[in-house]
């Protein structure tokens, strides 16, 4: 999709230090397992104390993320609010599944299913503040963020909100990886994310994180100036599909100043990464998963990076690319206002 929108304000949770400011990257040691956690803020300040207590870490910082990007839009209530999940709460939903069990299918807690929903953080982040417009929550795994970008463009572009806050969030429990472990999504022992991209084996470092971004149709200094999906392509089909994306934005590769890349040191899709990135060879390349490691939304911690690198550094336009298993794959234009 070729409409464009700003980029207001954004916030992330993540397992590097994003919530309180400037995006300073750094690789993290891990212990014990392939697997990154968020570094969780200090909620008091956001949810009143009897409701914190009750709630998830998903639900947390999915709120959590939204409500500072408000904070940093000076925006009380958005005209829409719109996310994207690959998994929801996993936390809710692998406590509701043993209750079934250990209750033999009696006395249950409804509160674990009502939180582990899809759409639990839109309904708290509208109830929160007061928001009654349009609300709407995508699961389509690894396009799930960017559908949720896809309808912000789209609610802009009709004149349907004059902002919208559009976002993503996963979560990563020790159940999780365990399954995805078992059937090869992460690597076999400890690799620390240093090593990651010159692995040479299958499987990656299993992430988390939310990040949310205020749309709107009014200049800002960021403008996301396009999206394009693509659907199980060969990697002949991809390079067709990046050529016709920037030449409907009238650019040629040598003019991207940032190629922000989803790599993630799975062997099996280097490939799509290799065609994509020698036709960006004059561009400066950031690697944003050895910083968050992969999952389902993984590509919102990727756009919240890109913003970043152009909010501080010289480069004026990004491209991020990304994909998931094979299947799933994203280009987003990210430029630099000039007023």
């Amino acid at each position: 999709m070729k409409g464009k929108a700003y980029i207001r304000s954004c916030a992330a949770i993540s397992p590097q230090e994003s919530f309180s400011g400037d995006f300073a990257p750094q690789l993290l040691t891990l212990e014990g397992k392939s697997m990154m956690r968020v570094k969780e803020p200090d909620y008091s300040g956001f949810i009143p104390p009897n409701s914190l207590r009750r709630m998830s870490r998903v639900l947390k910082m999915g709120l959590v993320a939204a409500l500072q990007c408000l904070r940093n839009g000076n925006t009380a209530v958005p005209g829409a609010i719109i996310t994207g999940t690959g998994r929801g709460s996993l936390q809710d939903t692998e406590k509701f599944l043993h209750n079934i069990r250990d209750y033999a299918e009696t006395a249950l807690n409804p509160t674990p299913f009502i939180q582990s929903t899809y759409n639990s953080v839109n309904g708290l982040i509208a109830l929160q503040q007061q928001c009654t417009e349009y609300n709407n929550t995508f699961v389509h795994r690894g396009f799930s963020f960017e559908h949720a970008v896809l309808d912000a463009l789209m609610q802009l572009a009709e004149g349907n909100a004059a902002e919208v806050l559009a976002g993503a969030f996963d979560e990563i429990t020790d159940e999780h990886f365990y399954i995805k472990s078992r059937i090869g999504y992460w690597k076999n022992g400890l690799t620390q994310p240093a090593d990651l991209l010159a692995s040479a084996t299958n499987g990656s470092i299993a992430g988390e994180g939310s990040a949310f971004f205020l749309f709107t149709s009014q200049p800002a200094d960021i403008c996301l100036e396009g999206i394009k999906m693509i659907y199980k392509p060969s990697p002949e089909e991809l390079q067709q599909s990046l050529q016709t994306f920037l030449s409907s934005h009238n650019l040629a590769p040598e003019e991207i100043d940032l190629l922000v890349s989803g790599r993630n040191g799975d062997a099996q899709f280097n490939h799509f990464y290799d065609g994509v990135e020698k036709r960006f060879t004059d561009a400066k390349t950031f690697y944003f998963k050895p910083y968050c490691g992969e999952y389902d939304t993984a590509g919102a911690f990727g756009l919240w990076a890109a913003v970043k690198q152009l909010e501080q550094g010289p480069e004026k336009i990004a491209l991020l690319y990304n994909q998931f298993y094979g299947e799933q794959h994203t280009f987003m234009l990210v430029r630099r206002s000039v007023f």
